[in-house]
């Protein structure tokens, strides 16, 4: 199966696109989508639209030994939340891919791969990426992370640097679980490395927008159906356009405006990052009640000026178009 996880309605928008990108590339394998209390009724129903199993995490089960044990660790809330994926026994193999990834080709072949098989993390290559890795489910691995977690914590205080350390002979042990780069084409390196995307990206299969490349968070013209890459990512705009392209076609038309971001009750906000709530305030229900290819309303036009700000604030900041210097002296 594939697997990825949604902690709110506004990362169900990219899981959605995601589950729709591995259809389109054909793949016949199930879609199960992890799900914490901060998503939505109405954006579940959504999900298992296209998702095989929509499978609920709740981090505050105090029924589970896990989540007893994270009592201790409050600060790994969500480090805790993926590992659940390793409890999907019901499946020989998986390969877990974050939301905010997207399948441009058919991928199956990664099932052929053994655990743990991810790509190296262009940050530290001897490090690899968890946004795309292929694991196999077992109870007694969970448990074993879940002990590792509590005794070791979290290099990067995410999973991934929780992850590297359990499998810490991934660099040297065995070649043929490093996944080549067009497995996990993170976005930020393609600007590092501009002539190597430039000569290799044609066959990139999975593209992942890490940071402030998430496709929600640029600039799109609802009239026009065109989204607006940030400035230094032009080389993007194909890619951040498909992901769009996809969403507009399969997603848009059935959201709800019930949906919300958040709706993570108090006690729990502790178990998620600081502002993530604030930050995705809103933007599933917001983008139902956007019409698609007329003339905008005054309500799409501010609808539009909010994630423009969102944007600006996750530093996708349009500095040749409405936030360069003219404007904003203009507007002053």
């Amino acid at each position: 199966a594939w697997v990825t996880l949604a902690t709110n309605d506004s990362y169900s928008l990219g899981a959605l696109v995601l589950g729709h990108s591995l259809r389109r590339a054909g793949s016949p394998h199930d879609l199960v989508v992890l799900v914490t209390p901060g998503v939505s009724a109405a954006m579940r129903n959504q999900l298992s639209s296209i998702f095989t199993l929509v499978q609920e995490v709740n981090v505050l089960d105090s029924h589970d030994e896990a989540n007893l044990a994270l009592l201790e660790r409050p600060e790994l809330g969500i480090t805790f939340t993926k590992l659940h994926c390793w409890r999907l026994t019901q499946y020989d193999k998986c390969v877990f891919l974050d939301a905010d990834t997207l399948v441009l080709k058919n991928s199956d072949e990664l099932f052929e791969r053994d655990e743990l098989s991810a790509a190296p993390d262009p940050g530290w290559p001897d490090c690899f990426n968890s946004g795309v890795f292929v694991y196999r489910p077992s109870l007694d691995t969970f448990n074993d992370l879940i002990k590792f977690a509590l005794s070791k914590g979290s290099f990067d205080g995410g999973d991934q640097g929780l992850l590297n350390l359990f499998f810490s002979d991934w660099a040297t042990k065995d070649i043929s679980r490093h996944l080549p780069f067009i497995y996990n084409m993170v976005s930020t390196a393609t600007y590092s490395y501009l002539p190597a995307y430039k000569q290799f990206g044609e066959g990139a299969k999975i593209v992942h927008f890490i940071g402030s490349n998430k496709p929600w968070l640029q600039y799109f013209d609802s009239e026009t159906r065109l989204v607006r890459p940030p400035q230094g990512s032009e080389h993007l705009q194909n890619l951040l356009q498909l992901w769009w392209d996809i969403f507009c076609s399969t997603v848009h038309p059935s959201l709800s405006p019930d949906m919300v971001s958040c709706h993570i009750q108090h006690s729990q906000k502790h178990f998620f990052r600081r502002g993530i709530c604030e930050l995705y305030l809103g933007l599933a229900g917001a983008l139902a009640k956007v019409t698609l290819g007329v003339p905008r309303s005054a309500e799409q036009a501010a609808f539009e000026e909010h994630m423009r700000k969102q944007a600006w604030e996750q530093g996708s900041i349009d500095y040749m178009g409405r936030d360069s210097f003219d404007n904003i002296w203009r507007k002053i």
